[in-house]
């Protein structure tokens, strides 16, 4: 079988645009967590660390973060950046940056105020301040090679966040999976508290409108991203970890690396912090059980030994009711919880935010009221539209566990009609490795179509493909289909009236859903489907 050639450009785990081989890579921010808005290519070369030294010290104190102004980011249009660049300009600090391509994302921070440059040259960089930049970008990227050459402080996004966030009760949320959703999840609820928290959030969430935002108040609350260990550079006094799993193995090389990051961001934590973690995941709750005793630690889950209990479920469509059993000064209590946002892995990522409330002293049933008005993060099952009676959704899922977490919830909502899904592997290490988990968790659909790997960051691996998942899943109603336009056909040759069609991954099949959609309606029109065009 030969290899999937899906090197073209196309969005990384954050929906990062990568350029085809040989071409620039993007300066936008690499990590799972975070969305960009815009395509961000660069010069390609080496990449920043970010884990095997935690970086220079902050510069001297210049603004309210300590930052020298102005501060110019490298890449300002992706999420990761631009939540930064929010929260400074929100400070009331000079901001700049640059991006490859004119963007939503950087005509908004342009009218906030931002000074911003298309394009990557030298001259964009200000004689004096900070330069801000991703794990994504490259050490020959003109902007930071003139940064370098004037000796101006450069700083990893993360380590411009912490100092940002210097001052403020920081709650930082890690996970495998489910941060952006959980942060997002503590966001709303506070807010609806009363407490009006600042945020930096690793995507767009409806009930926000943003991305990140300055309040002035004292809680910030922020996505900690461990893809490239940059979350160390953080110190909150509430840590969140959802879960703890093998993953970006292309950074740490080992499991044993990844958890050893997770103890290390968890250690990290003030003798007055606390620790909440997922009774449930095993990587979380050996993580809890390991930390040492002087530090305070809340776990949440089905499990019998968890501090705040779930139990009662019950799904009706996109909605599930809980009831959560904990204690509050040492007496027992009990609390309703609505979700309208579906699956069994919502409902842990939302009790992780009740945790949180429970210890910033919000009332449990405010709580679990804020959380009811939660309808969900974007590319996190996110509706897409309805076309001849079949639903579409998009989810960014990328790891085994995620999209069997998506399919479940999905099948809930589809009821007893069929979901099929189409789904693109995300990086050639990643579906080299876990390439059994996603077969058996594609097999929850009804029909599984798989896309070629999303090369992403990597180069192309001759002897790894989307067959590579399809050929362990035996089953007619398993098929990888090199070219787009035949999958979508495919997918939409499946679909009947009821059922439910799901695309996975943190590649580009975000934009067909919508493509599905238009077909869909075709149909439902006797419009032919024979000119799909790529």
């Amino acid at each position: 079988m030969p290899a999937d050639r899906g090197t073209t450009a196309s969005p990384t785990d954050d929906g990062r645009t990568q350029p085809a081989q040989g071409a620039s890579e993007g300066p936008s921010i690499t990590t799972d967590g975070m969305t960009p808005d815009s395509t961000t290519p660069a010069t390609a070369g080496t990449a920043v660390p970010a884990t095997a030294d935690p970086g220079p010290s902050l510069p001297a104190p210049g603004g309210r973060s300590g930052l020298q102004e102005p501060v110019h980011f490298i890449g300002l249009g992706g999420a990761g950046m631009s939540a930064v660049a929010r929260v400074l300009l929100g400070q009331g600090m000079r901001v700049s940056g640059s991006d490859a391509a004119e963007s939503k994302g950087l005509r908004a921070l342009a009218a906030l105020g931002a000074v911003v440059h298309v394009g990557h040259e030298s001259a964009a960089v200000p004689d004096t301040g900070t330069v801000v930049v991703s794990s994504a970008i490259r050490e020959t990227n003109p902007e930071l090679a003139e940064a370098r050459r004037r000796g101006l402080p450069v700083l990893h996004r993360s380590e411009a966040l912490a100092a940002a966030m210097s001052g403020q009760r920081a709650i930082a949320v890690a996970g495998t999976h489910g941060k952006t959703t959980t942060t997002a999840m503590i966001t709303v609820l506070l807010q609806q508290a009363g407490r009006n928290p600042s945020f930096a959030i690793g995507g767009e969430v409806a009930a926000l409108g943003v991305n990140a935002e300055w309040t002035g108040g004292d809680v910030f609350v922020a996505e900690a991203d461990e893809s490239d260990g940059s979350f160390l550079n953080y110190s909150p006094s509430i840590a969140v970890v959802t879960n703890a799993e093998a993953d970006h193995l292309d950074h740490y090389g080992t499991a044993d690396a990844v958890h050893a990051a997770f103890r290390q961001f968890a250690e990290g934590l003030p003798d007055d912090g606390l620790l909440v973690a997922c009774a449930d995941d095993p990587g979380s709750a050996e993580l809890a059980s390991a930390i040492p005793s002087t530090r305070r630690v809340r776990t949440y889950g089905y499990a019998e030994t968890a501090d705040i209990r779930i139990s009662g479920t019950r799904a009706l469509g996109s909605t599930t009711n809980s009831v959560l059993s904990f204690s509050v000064d040492g007496l027992d209590a009990q609390q309703e919880l609505q979700l309208s946002v579906p699956g069994r892995h919502n409902i842990l990522n939302a009790v992780a935010a009740f945790a949180v409330a429970l210890e910033l002293g919000v009332d449990p049933a405010m709580a679990a009221t804020g959380l009811s008005l939660f309808s969900g993060a974007a590319r996190r099952f996110e509706a897409r539209g309805e076309g001849d009676g079949v639903r579409v959704f998009d989810d960014y899922a990328h790891h085994p566990t995620e999209v069997r977490a998506a399919l479940t919830a999905a099948r809930t909502v589809a009821g007893e009609h069929r979901v099929h899904v189409l789904f693109q592997p995300h990086l050639f290490s990643r579906t080299r490795e876990f390439a059994n988990g996603f077969a058996d968790a594609l097999s929850l659909a009804d029909t599984a179509t798989v896309l070629p790997v999303f090369a992403a960051r990597e180069d192309p691996v001759d002897d790894v493909g989307g067959w590579t998942i399809t050929d362990l899943m035996p089953a007619a109603e398993a098929t990888f289909i090199e070219d787009p336009s035949e999958a979508l056909r495919a997918v939409v040759g499946h679909a009947g009236r009821g059922d439910l069609v799901l695309t996975i991954g943190a590649g580009d099949v975000t934009q067909y859903g919508v493509r599905l959609v238009g077909l869909l309606r075709d149909r439902a029109a006797g419009t032919s489907l024979a000119g799909v065009s790529g």
